[in-house]
């Protein structure tokens, strides 16, 4: 099975030097679709099921259980080679950040229920997918943009190499490796 380093490695060198330049947005991206996945399940079952006269309560819980796998995530992988402040405070920074972008991404939908009543007008089919539009689609996109933005600010702000020289995560990297390495990401 084949490591992300193995599959970084193998391709062009004009698109392997764009991939390592833009790792940590890479990886910020996969997290955010893996967390967008249970994200979006957990909202469906809550939305559908307990909550379904309160849809958006139902979007800030799925939003909360897809913010402590995203911590997790973006810790260990995603920024794993930032830190700068003592995990304890930089987990409160990440919890708060996320808490609000939980809510902007809430925003949309909350405006569709509560100030446009579109629950009061479409049901069935057509409201999930206008639920999915406006708290998966357009909140999400809201929410991560402004996630992005103040995590790297914020909660992960320094970068610091690890591993051997130009912040490689290789302790012995070849020149090929150190040349794309050198340009700030592993």
């Amino acid at each position: 099975m084949p490591t992300i380093d193995g599959v970084v490695n193998s391709l062009p060198h004009p698109l392997r030097r764009l991939v390592v330049k833009h790792s940590e947005f890479i990886k910020f991206a996969i997290v955010g679709g893996t967390t967008f996945v249970v994200d979006t399940v957990v909202y469906f079952i809550l939305a559908f099921t307990i909550l379904e006269p309160k849809p958006t309560i139902a979007r800030v819980i799925s939003g909360g259980v897809a913010v402590v796998l995203s911590y997790v995530l973006n810790r260990e992988w995603a920024f794993k080679n930032r830190g700068g402040r003592e995990r304890s405070h930089e987990a409160a920074l990440f919890f708060i950040i996320s808490g609000i972008g939980v809510l902007l991404a809430a925003g949309p939908l909350w405006l569709g229920n509560n100030v446009f009543n579109m629950r009061e007008n479409i049901h069935g089919l057509e409201l999930a997918i206008v639920d999915f539009m406006l708290g998966m689609i357009i909140g999400n996109l809201i929410g991560m943009g402004f996630r992005f933005w103040a995590l790297r600010r914020f909660a992960f702000p320094d970068e610091q190499p690890r591993g051997g020289e130009g912040g490689s995560t290789d302790v012995h990297p070849n020149s090929d490796e150190l040349s794309d390495e050198e340009l700030g990401h592993a």
